[in-house]
């Protein structure tokens, strides 16, 4: 019979842990190695109990996700990381995938699933939560994208702030006109016709900083 998976549980909210243990323990080729609340705590536990698979929070305090797996895979390169979040946008999944996670599974997978997932992952297989193997698909077959200038990413992020245009100028010392010069092209570099759908598309697409959002 085949050794069963170590697996450990990153995740800074301890009632996610314990509903993933509950999830995973009783499953007789799984066994729980440990538990992080942290990325340098994961990437502590990872090197003193040696995981098969490490099931992997983003946003943590001490450590995000995607640096604890970089940390992890370059003192463990045969470790397997399977990112596990509520966030499905391409700035949260391109750069975990960069980082070398095998995999990027969403909170609400099923039980079946995520243990189908952890056996997958071990083997080397990558595994996607269908929404997210859509984007990756999506952003590969998509044409290259127009990066945005330093002035308009300012002007933007300035607009995902709530600020009107006047109050932008005055923010970068610019003219109220040529605010919305910069507003045009970044529409038409991001193919949208309006000031929210160009601060979502930007978000979306890693050309802002994301906005303060709760861990998780």
């Amino acid at each position: 019979m085949d050794e069963p998976i170590r697996v450990l549980l990153v995740d800074d909210h301890p009632v996610v842990r314990m509903g993933l243990r509950g999830m995973l323990e009783h499953d007789p080729g799984i066994v729980i190695v440990g538990e992080a609340g942290s990325g340098d705590e994961a990437v502590a536990l990872a090197r003193a109990l040696a995981p098969d698979v490490i099931l992997m929070d983003l946003r943590m305090p001490n450590g995000d996700g995607v640096s604890a797996t970089r940390r992890i895979l370059a003192e463990r390169p045969e470790a397997k990381v399977v990112v596990l979040t509520t966030y499905e946008t391409d700035q949260d999944i391109v750069p975990a995938v960069e980082a070398g996670a095998t995999g990027y599974l969403l909170k609400d997978t099923s039980r079946e699933d995520l243990i189908a997932a952890v056996a997958a992952a071990r083997r080397g297989e990558t595994v996607l939560s269908p929404s997210v193997a859509t984007r990756l698909v999506s952003r590969m077959r998509a044409p290259a994208q127009e990066t945005l200038t330093p002035r308009e990413t300012e002007v933007l992020a300035l607009v995902a702030r709530g600020l009107t245009n006047a109050e932008i100028g005055r923010a970068l010392f610019i003219s109220e006109t040529t605010v919305k010069t910069h507003l045009i092209r970044v529409f038409g570099k991001l193919g949208v016709s309006d000031r929210t759908a160009a601060v979502t598309t930007a978000l979306e697409r890693g050309l802002l900083p994301p906005l303060d959002r709760p861990a998780g």
